[in-house]
């Protein structure tokens, strides 16, 4: 091994794409490689999570406005990791063949795991406890399939989560309206 090689290891840079081949190495097993890509299918521009506000809001006619100010919130999480990636322009990953067809050339921050976490806290708040794993699974196949490295997701995420932390007040009490 040289030096660079040696240096790129104990990098981050090295950290990011050795965790995300060990991940991606997981979409071998057919199972996971169908999980992923209908996760990474169901979670383009949030659209599983907007369906589960738009649900909640249906079903629950006593907290309706509460579910649409979180699904409000959880779409503004994806609106706003599309701005910063068109900043950052930050590529994908290119040491890996991706099991999707990502639909933008850029990766960072990953605006499935910004609107899966918004959700998780956003609905959270709600009492559905089902989305936080769900939005985990949806995190990590972000990862499986190739399509993003381990810090677009946790940036993505923390994104997301911040997003939906901000609007708390907002989304349980619809601010001074109540």
């Amino acid at each position: 091994m040289d030096h660079l090689d040696d240096i790129d290891h104990r990098s981050l840079w090295g950290a990011d794409r050795r965790i995300l081949s060990a991940f991606h190495a997981r979409g071998a097993d057919p199972r996971v490689a169908t999980a992923a890509r209908a996760l990474s299918w169901a979670g383009e521009h949030g659209a599983l999570w907007l369906a589960a506000g738009l649900a909640g809001a249906a079903v629950d006619a006593g907290r309706r406005g509460a579910w649409l100010r979180g699904t409000a919130l959880t779409a503004g999480a994806h609106l706003v990791s599309s701005g910063v990636k068109r900043v950052v322009r930050r590529p994908r990953p290119a040491h890996v063949q991706p099991l999707v067809r990502a639909l933008g050339r850029h990766s960072f921050p990953s605006s499935h795991a910004a609107s899966a976490c918004a959700a998780a806290v956003a609905f959270g708040a709600l009492g559905v406890h089902a989305i936080p794993p769900l939005a985990a699974a949806m995190c990590v196949s972000r990862l499986v399939v190739g399509v993003h490295y381990p810090s677009d997701v946790a940036a993505g995420a923390a994104l997301g989560a911040l997003t939906a932390r901000i609007g708390a007040r907002w989304m349980r009490k619809g601010g001074a309206r109540g």
